[in-house]
């Protein structure tokens, strides 16, 4: 068959994998996989590698079909970092070699990902990271020794996105390099970082004599922030600007509550809830414009003002129900130490969903540091005095 490059076209090659697959019966990856193969997981993506070279406009209208046909997806919790993150990082820079090999994969949920950027000591400030990485004489690998922090489902994954200092000589945004992290391999060492939820869903990674082969190198040496700041922009769409239904997320969680019980609903609280959904609703319809204007392009600093009014609206929503419930909603129903194969914003108890949110602000870069990236690249506001800008990493206090 022909590319299939139209909208009528892609409905046509939609109905044909559809007939082929019976999407309820055909085991999850097996499905997948045929998806991929037929260019049809990533449409804007080449041909070979999930896509048709088609405008990405029209992957929407794809997504829709085969979730009106219940077709199965990967979970976003498990596999978001690899989906939202590392493929769109890879089709970027990854050679073809890269693509073939880890894209498809990736797609079928064979293998799960995670992110290996922030440090102790570089967290906001990520191009101040240490994670070390040596060359060998021969140029043909690399020795990586460090620490990670708050790396969301290390314990679960097979690969991990990583960022090195490979030139401490240089200034900090300079002399960095990126690349694919085997996480089974010799050296690696995760540690579960306990939460105020109970739970282990982030860790820190120790990485201690690592060996990565060049190959397995994304971009230049040297040119790491540039591909890193690829892999920071989609996640902050990822997150942010996610497609919801009205009334998805916390939202709908809390407006449940109000009807379903009378009883707790008072003037004050009524006003409150009616601003958190008119907030909620502004931003489920931002992301979708966002959405729409990514479809024509890369993700740009748009992607931080959702990112930003994802993590308050959370934290003001998960707290109102809180103050609706009263002293019901104080409860916590289990205290133990887990180790969930899935972060999960929804699930649990209201006093759950109030701890988790906290971390919103936190995860996927900080809001204050988002602040700064809408004020200087979206207002073109005046930069912050940045008196480290031309001073070599070695040589920066710590």
């Amino acid at each position: 068959m022909s590319t299939p490059l139209t909208e009528a076209g892609l409905r046509d090659a939609v109905r044909e994998l559809l007939a082929a697959y019976d999407p309820v019966t055909t085991p999850v990856g097996e499905f997948l996989g045929a998806r991929y193969d037929a260019g049809l997981a990533w449409i804007h993506f080449p041909v070979g590698h999930g896509g048709l070279g088609a405008p990405r406009s029209l992957q929407q209208g794809v997504n829709d079909a085969f979730a009106a046909a219940g077709a199965p997806a990967l979970d976003p919790g498990r596999h978001g970092i690899g989906l939202g993150m590392a493929a769109p990082t890879i089709l970027a820079f990854g050679d073809e070699a890269t693509r073939t090999r880890f894209l498809r994969p990736l797609w079928t949920g064979e293998e799960v990902w995670c992110q290996l950027f922030s440090e102790p000591g570089a967290g906001s400030d990520l191009a101040a990271l240490g994670t070390r990485a040596v060359r060998d004489e021969d140029g043909a690998n690399w020795t990586v020794d460090g620490q990670k922090v708050w790396t969301s489902m290390a314990h679960e994954a097979d690969w991990a996105i990583l960022v090195t200092r490979s030139d401490p000589g240089v200034p900090k945004h300079r002399g960095m390099t990126y690349f694919l992290c085997d996480m089974k391999a010799p050296g690696v060492e995760v540690r579960p970082l306990r939460q105020a939820t109970g739970e282990a869903e982030f860790n820190e990674v120790f990485l201690t004599g690592v060996r990565i082969p060049d190959t397995q190198r994304l971009g230049e040496v040297g040119d790491g922030w540039r591909v890193a700041t690829t892999t920071l922009m989609n996640e902050r769409v990822a997150i942010g600007g996610s497609a919801t239904p009205r009334e998805g997320g916390l939202i709908g969680l809390a407006a449940d509550v109000w009807r379903e019980r009378p009883e707790l609903r008072t003037p004050g609280l009524h006003d409150t809830l009616l601003r958190l959904w008119v907030d909620a609703e502004a931003a489920r319809l931002t992301g979708e414009r966002l959405r729409q204007q990514l479809a024509s392009g890369q993700p740009g600093p748009e992607g931080s003002a959702a990112k930003l009014a994802f993590a308050r609206l959370n934290q003001q929503i998960s707290g109102f129900e809180l103050e609706l419930l009263g002293g019901e909603g104080l409860g916590y129903d289990d205290w133990s130490f887990r180790r969930p194969d899935r972060p999960s914003m929804e699930g649990g108890t209201p006093g759950y969903r109030y701890l988790r949110a906290k971390g919103n602000s936190i995860e996927g870069g900080t809001s204050e540091i988002l602040r700064n990236i809408i004020a200087e690249r979206v207002l073109g506001l005046p930069q912050e005095i940045r008196v480290d800008k031309d001073v070599a990493w070695k040589d920066l206090p710590r």
